[in-house]
C-alpha cells in the first residue's frame, strides 16, 4: 500500500485537527572584538557576562566573539618572553619596577571580578594561532568556549600559545579534534578570517580591544563596568525590540508525511 493511499485513509478516520501558536524566536547580536593575550580583553568578558546575568532576556542575546590582534608583529618567541614585566618595560620605555607595579594593580583589578592573572608564570607570544583555534570552533558552535578556554590558559596556567601540542591538548578540551586543530593552524582560510576580523573592527572606528558591538548601533570600547554594561543592553534592546517584533505563527495541524518517509 502506498504512502499516499494509507495516509488519505487514516486522515478519512482521524479528522481531528489541533491549533497552536508558535512564537518565532529572533536574537540581538553583541558581536565582541578581542585579543587573548590582552588582559582588559578577559576582564571585559567577565564583566559582559555578569550584566547578561542581570538582564531579563538575556535568552534573545546572541554573542559572536571576532579575532583582533594587538600586535601582529609579535614574533612567536619574542625577547623576553619568560618575563612578561621586562618585555612591556622594554616596550614600552618603562622602568622594570613601574612595569612590575602597573602590573599588579592589573592582578588586583582581575581578582575583583573573580579571575586569577599569574603573570609571573605567562609567556608573551604571537596570538595568531590561538586566533585561528578560535575561528575553526566558531564554525562548531564552540567560539565562547574556546575563547574562555585560552584566556584562561594565557592568563593564570601561563600556557605557551604558540606551541602546536599545547593547543592540541586546548582544542581537545574545548570539543575539536587533534586533526580539526591541525586543520585551523595550516588552512589558509583560518589566518584570512582573522585578518578579515581585523579589518572589519578598524573599519567600525575600533582603535583598541575589547570592543563590544550591540546591534550595529551601539558600541561599548574597553572593559566597562557591568552597571554601565547593562545600561547600554537595555537601551539597544529597546530599540532592536521596536524593529523586530515577534512573529507569531497560528499552525493549524493536521496529518503530515515527514521526510523520514513517516506518515501520522
Amino acid at each position: 500500500m502506498s504512502c499516499l493511499t494509507a495516509c488519505g485513509q487514516q486522515a478519512e478516520k482521524q479528522a481531528h485537527v489541533e491549533t497552536k501558536n508558535i512564537t518565532m524566536e529572533n536574537k540581538m547580536k553583541i558581536e565582541i572584538w578581542s585579543d587573548i593575550m590582552c588582559p582588559f580583553c578577559y576582564i571585559g568578558k567577565r564583566n559582559l557576562e555578569t550584566a547578561l546575568s542581570q538582564f531579563p532576556n538575556k535568552k534573545q542575546i546572541e554573542v559572536e566573539w571576532k579575532s583582533f590582534q594587538i600586535d601582529p608583529t609579535i614574533p612567536e618567541v619574542p625577547k623576553y618572553q619568560n618575563d612578561m614585566y621586562m618585555y612591556v618595560a622594554d616596550r614600552k620605555g618603562f622602568s622594570y619596577e613601574q612595569s612590575k607595579q602597573r602590573h599588579q594593580e592589573l592582578i588586583q583589578y582581575a581578582k575583583s571580578v573573580g579571575l586569577e592573572y599569574n603573570l609571573d608564570k605567562a609567556l608573551v607570544t604571537n596570538s595568531k594561532k590561538g586566533h585561528r583555534i578560535i575561528q575553526f570552533a566558531k564554525t562548531k558552535g564552540l567560539g565562547e568556549k574556546a575563547e574562555e578556554r585560552l584566556f584562561y590558559a594565557y592568563f593564570t596556567q601561563g600556557k605557551n600559545l604558540s606551541n602546536v601540542a599545547t593547543l592540541v591538548e586546548l582544542g581537545k578540551e574545548i570539543g575539536l579534534t587533534e586533526a580539526e586543530v591541525n586543520e585551523a593552524l595550516t588552512n589558509p582560510l583560518y589566518v584570512q578570517k582573522v585578518e578579515d576580523d581585523s579589518r572589519e573592527a578598524q573599519t567600525l572606528g575600533a582603535g583598541g580591544v575589547p570592543f563590544f558591538v550591540i546591534n550595529r548601533k551601539y558600541a561599548i570600547v574597553g572593559a566597562q563596568q557591568p552597571n554601565e554594561i547593562l545600561k547600554t543592553l537595555e537601551q539597544a534592546f529597546a530599540q532592536w525590540q521596536k524593529e523586530n517584533p515577534e512573529t507569531t505563527l497560528n499552525i493549524t495541524e493536521g496529518k503530515v508525511c515527514t521526510p523520514d518517509g513517516n506518515c501520522k
